[in-house]
């Protein structure tokens, strides 16, 4: 179970509390303000990230073995899409746990991530066979 959906609300509500039992009203509005001024920037941040990843082609990335390379667990997948800077291409059935997205570079490799209540459970790099029998310079 994520406590975060718990405990956040629950937070804020004991903050409003203690700043009204030490301030008054003027501690509610101090403390409300400051709540909704933190909602405002993670509303923020997310658009932003949403709206860098509206520019550009569904599941491409620059280098997926720079992806693969900052990747690390527990992160969330708005945090994958700022990185990358587009949207995974959903390679699961929709709305079902765990969901699978694939960002694919210019050379054919991709990085399948896989996610689990929105943090990253784990992540597979692919790259394509080299053809050996190509001359190199």
């Amino acid at each position: 179970m994520n406590y975060m959906r718990i405990l956040v609300p629950v937070g804020g509500a004991v903050l409003v509390a203690a700043a009204y039992r030490a301030y008054g009203w003027p501690g509610v509005a101090a403390a409300s303000g400051g709540l909704v001024m933190w909602l405002l920037l993670h509303f923020n941040r997310m658009m932003q990230a949403l709206k860098r990843a509206a520019n550009n082609p569904i599941g491409h990335v620059g280098s997926a073995v720079m992806l693969n390379a900052k990747l690390k667990p527990k992160v969330t997948l708005l945090h994958v899409i700022a990185m990358t800077k587009s949207l995974g291409a959903l390679q699961s059935p929709k709305d079902e746990q765990p969901e699978i997205f694939r960002w694919t570079d210019g050379t054919q490799s991709h990085v399948t991530c896989e996610f689990k209540d929105g943090k990253l459970v784990k992540w597979e790099l692919e790259r394509p066979a080299v053809d050996d029998a190509a001359p190199t310079a």
